[in-house]
């Protein structure tokens, strides 16, 4: 039987790059409307220098590369603990809806990843719950799947927001376009923070129940052991 994989220090480090994120967002927000403000004062028959327009551009251009950066590579580690958490529960539990290849694999097919990964999350959850409830007399903890539909509902609006964002920036030329795509832009950022938060909890919550399958796995090894001894001749 194979060994359940440690996933704390993946946790940990999604975690930590998730409040990356959350940061980069709220710099955002600052530089959006700081954004937004010189293109009103333009849009209302007010003047800017080019140097302004330059240093706006400039800062607007730096924030978005360091943002695309750490949101790709805290992608990467959410996926990773996702998908070490999926594998670990397979050890445990023998009717799962999904190969633990799908914990990974899901996030990138298209139609797809619009329902999978939400169905593999709340499965974790639940069929973790399940497990615990019914095979550790000392578990009273309840792992909840309420903030589940609010981390994927906001993860949804969030996507396709960015997805508007990016696609209409491209076009954008006029006054008027700049700035709906900067408003557009400032509210993906602020649905951002609290998508941010809910992950955050949704990782913590399950990674704080989560080594109670490492001790349930170590007691039906042990229980293992003491059987097949048992079940040894006894040598005079």
């Amino acid at each position: 039987m194979e060994n359940l994989r440690p996933n704390g220090q993946r946790a940990k480090i999604a975690i930590m790059l998730i409040w990356m994120v959350l940061t980069i967002e709220i710099i955002s927000i600052l530089s959006d409307y700081l954004q937004y403000d010189l293109l009103q004062t333009v849009a209302n028959g007010g003047q800017i220098t080019t140097e302004t327009a330059t240093d706006n551009d400039l800062r607007q251009k730096i924030i978005g590369f360091i943002y695309l950066g750490v949101y790709v590579i805290s992608g990467i580690t959410f996926i990773q603990w996702f998908r070490r958490a999926y594998y670990n529960l397979h050890i445990k539990a023998a009717t799962l809806s999904f190969t633990e290849g799908w914990a990974a694999g899901s996030w990138f097919v298209p139609i797809i990843s619009l329902y999978r990964p939400n169905q593999i999350m709340k499965e974790l959850y639940q069929e973790t719950q399940r497990l615990l409830s019914t095979k550790n007399e000392n578990y009273a903890q309840n792992l909840t799947t309420h903030f589940i539909g609010w981390w994927w509902a906001l993860w949804l609006i969030s996507s396709f927001l960015g997805q508007f964002v990016f696609r209409y920036s491209l076009k954008a030329e006029t006054i008027e376009e700049l700035i709906t795509s900067t408003v557009a832009s400032l509210i993906a950022s602020i649905i951002g923070i609290p998508l941010a938060l809910i992950t955050v909890k949704v990782i913590k919550d399950y990674s704080e129940i989560e080594p109670l399958l490492y001790e349930l796995n170590n007691g039906e090894e042990d229980q293992k052991i003491i059987s097949d001894t048992d079940l040894q001749p006894i040598e005079n």
